[in-house]
C-alpha cells in the first residue's frame, strides 16, 4: 500500500500506559511484524503508512508513538499538538490501564484540536480469554459517554483488528476534512494535502518529512 500517491498527510498520537503495546500496534501495521521483547518509548517514535479511506483516496498515516511513563508525561503532551487522530490504549488483561484513560484523554484534549478522532483501543484481546479484566461491554459504554468515535479490541501478537483500528480513525479524518471540520489550510490541524496531485499551494508541514515513510523500531509495548 506504501506504494500508492498519498492525498493527504495526518499526525495521530498513540497515547495510554506503558506495556499496553503502543509501539507493538504501530510495527504490527506499519511491518506487519511482531516481537515479545522492546525496548522502552523514550519521547515519541515514528511510523507511517498510507492507507485507503476512499475510492482511490488515500491517507499517509504519520504515527507518533508516546511514552507511557509518568515521569515522560509533559513531553508527552507537547506531541498532542496538531494531532488529527488519536489511537487511545490500554490493556484488557491490566485493569490500571483502563483506570488510567481518563486522564490520559483529559490531558489529550487539554492540548489538541477539539475535532481529534480519538478511538478507545483494547489492546492484548488474544489474552481475554484466561487474564481479562476489562469487559468489552465497560470500555464501550466508557468510550461512548466520553464521546469518543468508537471502541475496538485489538491484538498487536495475532494482528487482529489492528488495521481495521487505524482505518476507522483514518476514515473519521477523511469525513472531517471532507465535511469542513479540518482545514487543511490550517496548520493547527496538522494535515496537509498533496499539492503536486490537487495544485494547492501553501499547504501546511507539521513538522515531519512527507518524502517517505519513517520507521523508527524498538518502542516500547
Amino acid at each position: 500500500m506504501s506504494s500508492k500517491t498519498w492525498d493527504y498527510i495526518a499526525k495521530i498520537v498513540m497515547i495510554g500506559d506503558s506495556a499496553c503495546g503502543k509501539s507493538s500496534l504501530t510495527i504490527r501495521l506499519t511491518d506487519n511484524t511482531f516481537s515479545d521483547t522492546h525496548d522502552v518509548t523514550i519521547a515519541a517514535e515514528i511510523g507511517s503508512k498510507i492507507v485507503p479511506v476512499d475510492d482511490n483516496v488515500f491517507i499517509k498515516l504519520q504515527i507518533w508513538d508516546t511514552a507511557g511513563q509518568e515521569h515522560y508525561r509533559a513531553v508527552t503532551r507537547s506531541y498532542f499538538r496538531n494531532a488529527t487522530g488519536c489511537l487511545l490504549v490500554y490493556d484488557v488483561t491490566r485493569r490500571d490501564t483502563f483506570s488510567h484513560v481518563q486522564e490520559w484523554l483529559s490531558d489529550l484534549r487539554a492540548q489538541a484540536d477539539p475535532e481529534i478522532c480519538v478511538l478507545l483501543v483494547g489492546n492484548k484481546s488474544d489474552l481475554s480469554e484466561t487474564h481479562r479484566e476489562v469487559a468489552a461491554d465497560e470500555a464501550r459504554d466508557w468510550a461512548n459517554a466520553n464521546g469518543l468515535m468508537d471502541f475496538v479490541e485489538t491484538s498487536a501478537k495475532t494482528g487482529d483488528r489492528v488495521e481495521e483500528a487505524y482505518l476507522q480513525v483514518a476514515r473519521e479524518i477523511y469525513y472531517k476534512i471532507k465535511g469542513g471540520k479540518f482545514d487543511v489550510n490550517d496548520k493547527a490541524h496538522g494535515i496537509k494535502m498533496n499539492s503536486a496531485k490537487y495544485g494547492s499551494s501553501g499547504a501546511p508541514e507539521i513538522g515531519l518529512d512527507s518524502s517517505k515513510d519513517v520507521k523508527d523500531k524498538g518502542g516500547c509495548c
